[in-house]
């Protein structure tokens, strides 16, 4: 079963409660996450063609009255790319977009943040129609002491344990191998090249430094499909690993038996990579929205089914043939780094941290 669409989902308008919520939340990633002030300038470009753009745009404009705003359908790229240039260092731009802003062979973000500018970004807008806006909404909550608390500790576990467990009802992946250094997206961005990225946040990810030591099956309810949506099958589906690949499939769907198909006649084989752990509280397996690059931060564990990880490298695994990175969801009841729970009921179990 796909996730509504929007020709599926019951009409719902952003209201003046929901935009006030917008309107604090982006105040505080302005302030506490992007530390975004004067004197420095900030672009907002955005669109008007799903609701949701619009009622962020509006958000915005409270936010930061003083800012340059464009519409992105109403002018020529070069007008956008002007106004990009007259940035200076740690000045900011915003990009509110439907879907994904082209502006030809200019890779916006990678291209701005070369430049030292400062960037926030909410892409495929138009994926979360009706309900969906609102979790959206509640999902840019920036709760510092929630992230920054959660996220170091859960580090600092992840980089000192020598194994983990995944417990998904019944199941369980084991992950045999110290992991690759787990790497931040929990808006501080002290000690990191660059400030801002893809809204919302809340993800800490790592893998096994052993691919071929990860063994066990675990239970999926969500899936990224073809099209790059949400897809929730009727029932969990049973991934089988066998030495850090899918060896079998227990109660799949055509949609994710095409996915895996995919990635077989590409690279011959599908490998289990990214363990990532999600921390934003606004998602979870009742609370779903159909963007799948949203989704990723749902509270809880996501794995990634292919060889493509931009981040860790493999010597057995070459970047130029590796061209999938699918996330899965886990159904999680549980999980362990080496003898400690780290999460149950739905939470990250770290004293002083929940």
């Amino acid at each position: 079963m796909i996730l509504p669409t929007a020709n599926q989902e019951p009409a719902c308008t952003i209201g003046k409660e929901a935009i006030d919520a917008a309107e604090k939340h982006l105040r505080d990633i302005l302030s506490l996450a992007i530390q975004h002030a004067p004197p420095h300038a900030a672009v907002v470009v955005s669109d008007t063609r799903c609701e949701l753009a619009v009622a962020l745009t509006e958000a915005y404009r409270r936010c930061l009255p003083a800012a340059t705003f464009i519409d992105f359908d109403a002018v020529a790229p070069e007008a956008v790319l002007a106004a990009f240039a007259a940035l200076e260092a740690n000045d900011l731009v915003i990009l509110v977009q439907s879907t994904n802003f082209r502006l030809e062979a200019f890779r916006i973000r990678v291209e701005l943040f070369k430049r030292g500018l400062k960037v926030i970004e909410h892409p495929h807008l138009s994926r979360m129609p009706g309900a969906q806006a609102l979790h959206y909404i509640a999902s840019l909550a920036y709760d510092p002491g929630y992230y920054r608390g959660v996220g170091y500790a859960l580090k600092a576990r992840i980089d000192k344990a020598s194994m983990g467990v995944v417990d998904s009802g019944g199941e369980r992946l084991m992950f045999a191998s110290r992991f690759e250094p787990a790497k931040l997206n929990i808006g501080d961005y002290s000690e990191m090249n660059n400030v801002g990225g893809q809204f919302p946040i809340g993800e800490v990810f790592t893998e096994a430094q052993d691919l071929e030591a990860v063994n066990g099956r675990v239970r999926i309810f969500v899936f990224g499909d073809t099209s790059f949506r949400v897809n929730r099958p009727e029932q969990p589906i049973t991934l089988v690993i066998s030495r850090g690949r899918v060896s079998e499939v227990i109660d799949s769907t055509s949609d994710f038996d095409q996915v895996l198909a995919n990635i077989r006649a590409d690279e011959g084989e599908v490998w289990l990579r990214e363990l990532g752990f999600g921390m934003n509280r606004a998602f979870s397996r009742e609370r779903l929205v159909s963007d799948i690059g949203t989704y990723e931060r749902m509270c809880g564990i996501h794995l990634s089914l292919g060889a493509k990880h931009g981040v860790y490298s493999k010597p057995n695994i070459k970047r130029t043939s590796a061209r999938y990175h699918i996330d899965v969801f886990a159904v999680t009841e549980a999980v362990y780094l080496d003898d400690e729970l780290v999460y149950r009921d739905g939470a990250w179990q770290l004293s002083g941290h929940i």
